[in-house]
């Protein structure tokens, strides 16, 4: 399985839901939440190009985007494939 780490904002609707969906696949991630770690939050726009919402989403380093695109790659079935 491929490492997930999902860049996360306290009261974060959009990162409840990303985590949901991860979870409710059974796939683990790490988890930053960038308001706790300034360290992170700095991490996280040098590694998604300038991104300044959340959640920033990657797998094995690659950029996914945020929770709209996580969840349309799951609708079009091409998730699975990006974790495997």
């Amino acid at each position: 399985m491929k490492k997930v780490v999902i860049y996360t904002g306290p009261m974060c609707a959009h990162c409840d839901w990303a985590k949901a969906l991860l979870k409710r696949k059974n796939i683990e991630f790490v988890e930053f939440n960038i308001r706790n770690d300034l360290t992170k939050m700095k991490e996280m726009l040098e590694k998604s190009n300038g991104s300044k919402t959340v959640p920033q989403i990657f797998i094995d380093d690659k950029h996914i985007g945020g929770n709209n695109e996580l969840q349309l790659l799951e609708k079009e079935g091409k998730l699975n494939s990006l974790l495997g």
